[in-house]
Formats: C-alpha cells, sequence, structure tokens
C-alpha cells in the first residue's frame, strides 16, 4: 500500500530513547547507545507452530514462523530488529522457491499480502461494504501461493513489531530514505536465506504500492551488492515512476494521461460494461487524441471541446464540471463527484469502493478514504491475535499495521529516483529472470496505464513477455475480490514455473 498525501491514520511509531540532556553529553558514547537500547524491552525469541490449510482445493500442512532478524551498523553493533513471519513447507529439496514480501507506504507493514493476496490465512478487507467493526477472524485463503512457494513477509522498521534501537534522528537517517531501505532489508533478505540454509533455492521478491518500489531495487542489490540472484520480481499495483506524478499544473500529459484509464474502468465496471476490449479503446485514446488535443490547449478550442466532450462521457462526470476543468479531471473531484448523488465518497485505492460522506455539504472533502478507514481494525486484530494467540509470539510492544509516524519522516529523494532503471539493470543482468507486473483497474493511487507505458517504452530483453502486465477487475488491493484473487495466483504460478 502507498499512502497517498497526508496520511489518514494516526499512531505512535515507537517510545524513541529521549537524548541526554546537556550534562550528560561529555559521556562516552557506547555508554549512550547502551542506555538506547535498555530502554526497550527484549522481543521474544523465534517461535514455531504447524498448521494447516486448503489452498487450491487441498490440504496443505506448513511450519508459521514468528522471528526476528538483527540490523547492525558498520562496528557489528544492533541498531534495529526486523520482525518476519515465515510459511514453510517441510521436506522441500532445493528447488523449492522462496518468495520475501513487502509492503508500501512508506509505513505499511506487511500484514495486507500477508492476510490478503499469498499467505495460507486471510481476513476480508479492501472491498465495497467491508467495515472496521468485521470479525478479524482468519479462514484458509483459497488463493495463496503457499503450495508451490514458501514465503516470507518483512516488516520493515517502525511497522509491525520491527524497531529501531537507535534516536529519532538516527532512526530517520539509517531507516527511513530510499537507499538506506534497499540497503538494510536486501541484508535481511540475504540473513534470512543464511540463517535457514535456504541459498541453494530459487527467490524471488514480491512488492506491492511502495513495495513495488522496493522490489526491483532489493532485487538488483542482492545480484550485484550481496551475491543472491534472484529468478523473478512481482510487483502489486506499483509505485514505480514517482516523475510521472503531477500536481495538475506540470506541462507533460502523463499524469492525466495515466489517471483516465482508472477512472473510465471504473464507470464501466458500474455500468456492467468493463472488458478487456472496452480498455483498449481506453487507452488507445488516452496515449493518441487525448494527449494531442490536451497539449493543443487553448490555442485549438475546437481540441478543447472535443476533449470536454469524451471525457465527460468516459468518466460519466458532468459536461460543465468537466468544461470547467479544461478537460482535466483530478482523481480528488472524480471520486467525490461521482458518487455525490448518492451522498458518499470514493475510495483512492478502489473509486467504486465508498462510504458514507461525513460532511457532504461541505465545499472540500472532510472524510478519510473508504478502504483505509475500514482496513485498520480488522486486519491489525487478525494480525495481532495470529502472532499473540496461536503462535505464542508473547510481547506487550504495539502492533503498526500503517504508520503515518514512518511516512511523514521519510525522506523521498529526488523527484526522478525511479526503480525502472533498477529494473531494467537486473532483467538485463539475468537471462533466466521473469517479472509480473500485477494491478487493478480501478486503482487511482498507482493507476495501471502508468506501468502499461513504462513496459512499452522497456526493451524486449531478448525474449517476448519477460516483463509482463496482467490488469484485474478491482483496485490497489485487487486481490480482496475472489475472482481477481484466484486470477493473479495463476499468473503468478505461471511466472514461477517458467
Amino acid at each position: 500500500m502507498r499512502f497517498s498525501t497526508p496520511i489518514l491514520l494516526a499512531g505512535a511509531l515507537l517510545a524513541f530513547h529521549t537524548p541526554a540532556p546537556a550534562a550528560d553529553a561529555e559521556k562516552p558514547a557506547a555508554a549512550a547507545d547502551a542506555k538506547a537500547e535498555l530502554t526497550l524491552p527484549p522481543l521474544p525469541a523465534d517461535k514455531t507452530v504447524k498448521q494447516s490449510a486448503r489452498i487450491a482445493g487441498a490440504m496443505v500442512s506448513y511450519d508459521a514462523t514468528v522471528g526476528t532478524i538483527a540490523v547492525r551498523d558498520a562496528k557489528g553493533k544492533t541498531i534495529a530488529e526486523v520482525v518476519y513471519t515465515a510459511y514453510v513447507v517441510p521436506g522441500g529439496d532445493a528447488n523449492r522457491p522462496v518468495t520475501f514480501a513487502f509492503n508500501g507506504g512508506p509505513g505499511a507493514s506487511s500484514v495486507y499480502l500477508n492476510l490478503g493476496a499469498m499467505g495460507p490465512k486471510r481476513v476480508q478487507f479492501g472491498a465495497e461494504g467491508d467495515a472496521p467493526s468485521d470479525s478479524a477472524a482468519l479462514v484458509d485463503n483459497q488463493n495463496s501461493w503457499l503450495d508451490f512457494t514458501d514465503l516470507v513477509f518483512i516488516d520493515p522498521v517502525g511497522t509491525g513489531f520491527s524497531r529501531s534501537l537507535e534516536d529519532e534522528d538516527k532512526t530517520k537517517k539509517d531507516f527511513y530514505a530510499n537507499d538506506p531501505d534497499i540497503k538494510y532489508l536486501s541484508r535481511i533478505v540475504y540473513d534470512w536465506l543464511v540463517k535457514n540454509g535456504r541459498l541453494r533455492s530459487p527467490k524471488y521478491v514480491v512488492g506491492e504500492s511502495y513495495g513495488g518500489y522496493r522490489a526491483p531495487r532489493i532485487a538488483l542489490e542482492l545480484q550485484t551488492g550481496l551475491g543472491v540472484g534472484v529468478n523473478g520480481i512481482v510487483m502489486v499495483s506499483p509505485y514505480l515512476d514517482p516523475a510521472a506524478v503531477g500536481d495538475g499544473t506540470a506541462l507533460s500529459p502523463l499524469p492525466w494521461m495515466i489517471d483516465l484509464p482508472s477512472m473510465a474502468a471504473a464507470r464501466l465496471e458500474r455500468e456492467g460494461r468493463l472488458t478487456a476490449d472496452a480498455m483498449r479503446q481506453v487507452e488507445a485514446y488516452a496515449r493518441g487524441a487525448f494527449a494531442t488535443d490536451l497539449l493543443a490547449g487553448r490555442s485549438d478550442p475546437q481540441a478543447t471541446g472535443r476533449l470536454v466532450a469524451r471525457v465527460s462521457e468516459l468518466t460519466g462526470l458532468d459536461d460543465d464540471l468537466v468544461a470547467k476543468l479544461d478537460g482535466r479531471v483530478d482523481s480528488g473531484t472524480f471520486l467525490r463527484e461521482s458518487h455525490r448523488g448518492d451522498r458518499k465518497i470514493g475510495s483512492v485505492y478502489d473509486s467504486n469502493v465508498t462510504a458514507w460522506d461525513p460532511f457532504p455539504g461541505s465545499a472540500q472533502r472532510r472524510s478519510g478514504d473508504p478502504i483505509l478507514e475500514a482496513l485498520i481494525a480488522p486486519t491489525t486484530s487478525a494480525m495481532v491475535d495470529f502472532i499473540t494467540r496461536t503462535v505464542g509470539w508473547k510481547t506487550d510492544a504495539r502492533y503498526n499495521a500503517l504508520s503515518d509516524t514512518v511516512n511523514e519522516a521519510w525522506d523521498r529523494g529526488v523527484p526522478d529516483d525511479s526503480p525502472v532503471r533498477a529494473l531494467r539493470k537486473a532483467v538485463a543482468n539475468d537471462p533466466r529472470m521473469a517479472v509480473l507486473i500485477a494491478h487493478g483497474y480501478n486503482d487511482l493511487s498507482c493507476p495501471y496505464f502508468g506501468s502499461r507505458l513504462i513496459i512499452d517504452q522497456m526493451p524486449a530483453f531478448g525474449q517476448d513477455q519477460r516483463v509482463r502486465l496482467s490488469v484485474y477487475p478491482g483496485g490497489h488491493m485487487f486481490y480482496s475480490r475472489t475472482g481477481s484473487g484466484a486470477a493473479f495466483r495463476a499468473d503468478a504460478m505461471a511466472l514461477y514455473r517458467r
């Protein structure tokens, strides 16, 4: 998951160590560091329980482990503890794959891929009608990937139960920035492989949203920095190209081109007309006549007229409103105006998932996101119950499914910082690597058409479909829909069996 603009959820990250007062400034650094570590009680030892689940119609028995891996600085001092959840089918040989999964944010734990898409158990979230009071009881996930790969879900520092042992300033420098994030998470993957004797296994990296930003960069770092080959990458609703996201005033037509197909898909779905053929026509318009008329601007009034008429038709919005926007419909306007007649608001993660607008008469939107507001409670409760009661990994620490503290502290780097560069290098380095990029049609947080344009500009790397795009009904978490989750599983299985 990628947070869109201001985070809608409040929550503390950690009780960071408070810097010593000025009178203690001359104490040795080692003593201060030791004091910082002692302010946090130790986390439990790794714990494993045996479980089973019915997956794709067959029973699968597995070991579920909750454990920690230390992050150390250059001097070998532990500066953080990363908590992971692993599902391993015992008795496998060296040919059984292992997959490392990351969500995004920045500031999201891995609970969404774990309990929504790939893990052996799931809890419902992310779809129309879901509510914070929904049951947190886990059920078997028929669409899990565990029957064809072992799974390791990693919570970055500041999410889940993972935590820094440094003060706030050092934590920001060492963990809450693009490049350090890739370095230490890649090392966590390496350390897990060594710890569990899995260096000979086929290895895959999966990332959702900002995790999709992480995935190709982690794969390249493993390849070239740590000496670990990666067989494949799966990016789920990835945040791939920050430079393509505009603020409504940029000269580039890309932001408007990228959003329009997802808006059109939402309307087609509401009307029961969403098909791949219909979307191909929308995409052709977006990269053709739409872009041409958009760039013409007021120099060609006829172009503006054509633009307004076609955009109104595709989005279902009122002609006068689209005309006032010069055919440039931003996602915020679309989410509110599409459902204004019902006095509801749409989610940026799936514009057809709605909630009642608490202030329908307000000139500006004053509500949270329908999906984010509904998923925190069931996913957090389900994950904490699983870890502490089912597995028996007991801790009094706070579990952070989504942390606004991490997100607000994050150093996002420069605007042209794109993981596409790393993706190209990683795929070029390894002729056996395959990539699946998966999206939901209705997602306006990370619209699928951006990935379509990126792939169309990439070389073929000597073989067709080495980098493949699949788009499913739904939104950012399309896998919350059973049919889309099943199709995603089938596409992933095909990737693993190449």
